[in-house]
């Protein structure tokens, strides 16, 4: 059998993906459009939640976590130490941010002074491996919820992908094959996920309007970024 025919399926689902996305254009609107409501409650203090781990890596909330708290600040938002908040939650018996997250939250106004409350779910935190090709995928979907209503006043979902693949310029045949094989098999074991969150997050933490402790607060309406909420349908 030709290399040919083992990587058609392989080609054609390369190709039919390329040309859908392709097809695809972002649509982009302004922070003020899409998220009023940070806008008309002007939340000061985020009480950042736990996060949910939707993924199958067990050990990816313990790191995700340490990623978020510290971006979210410099954004111009008052954040609760993450520690402390965490250690209070499991006093009061939570031990999963999934047990209050469709609660009403004004519990949270009341313990902790908290204007609103940030979700974030880990979606994806893995890497696909086949021996000479590895990407490593870690996407994250967040929330800020009002303290007041509960309502959601902002949400992002964000994913980086990042090619581990082996390049040593070894050369073609087996020679390169197998060094190629090599590099992609330590690229994999030697990937940071933190590192990648943190590009999540700073895609996500980009879009949220930004705090009163910010220079440019309330004045960042015009901004454009991508469309995240999706039209609603007209129904008859």
């Amino acid at each position: 059998m030709s290399v040919f025919k083992l990587l058609k399926p392989v080609l054609v689902t390369f190709f039919a993906s390329t040309m859908l996305t392709a097809c695809v254009a972002p649509t982009y609107v302004t922070k003020g459009t899409e998220f009023p409501g940070m806008y008309t409650e002007k939340p000061k203090s985020l009480l950042i939640m736990p996060p949910i781990n939707l993924s199958t890596a067990a050990d990816a909330k313990d790191y995700y976590s340490t990623t978020v708290e510290m971006p979210v600040a410099f954004h111009g938002y008052y954040t609760f130490p993450y520690e402390l908040t965490a250690e209070v939650l499991k006093e009061q018996g939570i031990y999963d941010s999934e047990l209050v997250y469709d609660i009403p939250l004004n519990k949270f106004q009341e313990y902790f002074g908290a204007d609103a409350v940030l979700f974030t779910k880990i979606v994806k935190w893995d890497t696909s491996y086949a021996v000479v090709a590895s990407n490593l995928t870690v996407s994250i979907e967040a929330e800020i919820k009002s303290t007041k209503t509960s309502e959601v006043l902002w949400s992002y979902t964000g994913t980086v992908v990042v090619d581990l693949s082996g390049n040593s310029g070894g050369g073609g045949g087996l020679v390169g094959l197998l060094a190629n094989a090599i590099v992609t098999a330590i690229n994999t074991a030697a990937a940071d996920y933190t590192t990648y969150a943190k590009q999540a997050n700073a895609r996500f933490i980009y879009s949220v309007p930004v705090g009163p402790y910010h220079p440019q607060y309330l004045k960042d309406q015009e901004v454009k970024i991508i469309q995240q909420q999706q039209p609603k349908q007209e129904t008859n």
